[in-house]
């Protein structure tokens, strides 16, 4: 973890019986078998194998029940890299470049059509429920109420 320090904080996640590495929520590496192996995507691969790099492999079943050899996009960057953080900086850089490129190649969440004539701003209106009708309300002089009060306490 220490190797790719440089690049910022590095946080370890377990995975597959290893672990995964990750730098600013971004997955950039496995450790696999104690051993190290970094993202590559079409953009950057070429560069590892010309540098001679082992791509990552594992065994698994298939379909038909036999056992195959298969390998994810992640490669052991070359062998003196592994001796400084200072050489290691260039090949983890190409690491983290793939993983922006994977993380912005994916769809953004949908998010749902307005419909014709509403505004990108919420609504502040609201609606109202309609009032039920009742009987018109009475009228009444104003001193009704209290003339009957006052017969009341004189008698």
């Amino acid at each position: 973890m220490e190797l790719l320090a440089p690049l910022g904080p590095v946080l370890a996640r377990r995975m597959f019986g290893g672990f995964g590495l990750y730098v600013d929520d971004l997955f950039l590496a496995i450790i696999s078998r104690d051993e190290l192996y970094l993202k590559a995507d079409a953009v950057s691969q070429p560069r590892y194998l010309e540098a001679g790099c082992e791509p990552f492999r594992y065994a698994k079943t298939g379909k038909d029940g036999r056992q195959e050899v298969a390998s994810l996009n992640y490669f052991r960057p070359p062998e003196e890299t592994l001796e400084s953080p200072a050489l290691m900086l260039p090949w983890g850089r190409l690491a983290m470049e793939s993983a922006l490129r994977s993380v912005n190649a994916k769809p953004k969440a949908s998010t749902p059509k307005k419909s014709a004539g509403t505004t990108a701003e919420p609504s502040t209106e609201r609606k109202l429920k309609p009032v039920k009708a009742t009987a018109p309300a009475l009228k009444r002089s104003p001193g009704a109420g209290r003339t009957a009060a006052r017969k009341k306490a004189a008698g």
